[in-house]
């Protein structure tokens, strides 16, 4: 029998009643079982994703373990769509204890959103950013933010320039690229938050390349190019371990003080080179909040 991802991740007995928490990408894969992970700990959930008929299923499941949960359909091409879900989760919640920004994925074709920026970055990078900013203000004290990345942003660097255009496009480097910023913003979060004096945390993660996820269904090509893309990743055998890497940061006792930090195998690991890079995380955040046309949120870091 399968254990379960909070049985994995050590954090089997962490009581989160009363917990509020928002897991962005969970009608399926690793954000569905690591909701219903939290379900079974005591939290409350919102759960999001765009099919509404998945989202009432694992709303059902929630409350087949006691939990509250809650659906919101939001699509992540669309901010003002990410405004919605954001004004729902304030208008449902008394605080946010934890954020999960886990929703994303491996897009085929090159295309632009309707903020003329290019869809990967868009889906993975700027509407996390933009959630992330627009709940900032209604987390509660001692609240945890996760961000799902990937050791699929080893090997990219920072590159700003490729977000507002399709040409040549490569959907293996806009996934990576995506990926990189992931970190990068986790790190820079961490940072202001910590300069604001925010008793808030913001970490990343590398969940795997996991069968079964849902992931593949963005992948181009037959099963030869899938596991082509792959094939520099390393994989983890479930989507109960994958969700268990998400539980790590979320709710373990012995990550409650850790921020700033990129989670792989359950423990804080480096990334790349280019994703330590503070100047290039200052970067990102000011341009992020350029192209969704909104002020940069929280204090400038230190230069």
């Amino acid at each position: 029998m399968t254990k379960q991802p909070e049985t994995i991740a050590g954090v089997g007995d962490v009581d989160c009643t009363g917990l509020q928490a928002l897991v962005t990408g969970s009608t399926s894969g690793i954000g569905r079982a690591a909701a219903l992970a939290l379900g079974r700990l005591g939290a409350d959930v919102v759960v999001h994703g765009r099919d509404r008929e998945a989202g009432a299923a694992v709303v059902d499941d929630l409350e087949a373990v006691g939990a509250h949960g809650r659906f919101v359909r939001a699509d992540f091409a669309d901010p003002g769509s990410v405004r919605e879900l954001a004004a729902s989760v304030r208008r449902e919640t008394d605080g946010l204890d934890l954020l999960i920004n886990n929703a994303g994925g491996f897009f085929r074709r090159g295309r632009l959103t309707v903020l003329g920026v290019e869809y990967t970055f868009h889906v993975n990078h700027l509407s996390p950013y933009l959630l992330t900013v627009e709940l900032l203000d209604h987390l509660a004290d001692g609240a945890r933010i996760v961000t799902t990345a990937s050791a699929a942003h080893r090997g990219t660097e920072l590159d700003l320039s490729r977000v507002r255009t399709v040409e040549e496009y490569s959907a293996t480097w806009a996934y990576g690229h995506s990926k990189l910023a992931n970190v990068l913003f986790a790190n820079e979060l961490a940072a202001r938050l910590d300069a604001a004096d925010r008793d808030v945390v913001s970490n990343s993660v590398h969940p795997g390349a996991i069968p079964g996820s849902g992931f593949g269904r963005f992948l181009p090509g037959p099963l030869p190019r899938v596991l082509q893309a792959l094939d520099a990743l390393p994989v983890v055998t479930s989507v109960a371990d994958g969700a268990a890497e998400l539980l790590v940061p979320a709710v373990s006792p012995r990550t409650a003080d850790v921020s700033g930090r990129y989670f792989a195998d359950r423990r804080p690991t480096r990334p790349s080179r280019a994703a330590e890079d503070s100047a290039a995380a200052r970067r990102l955040w000011d341009a992020s909040a350029d192209l969704l046309g909104v002020e940069p949120s929280l204090s400038t870091t230190t230069s």
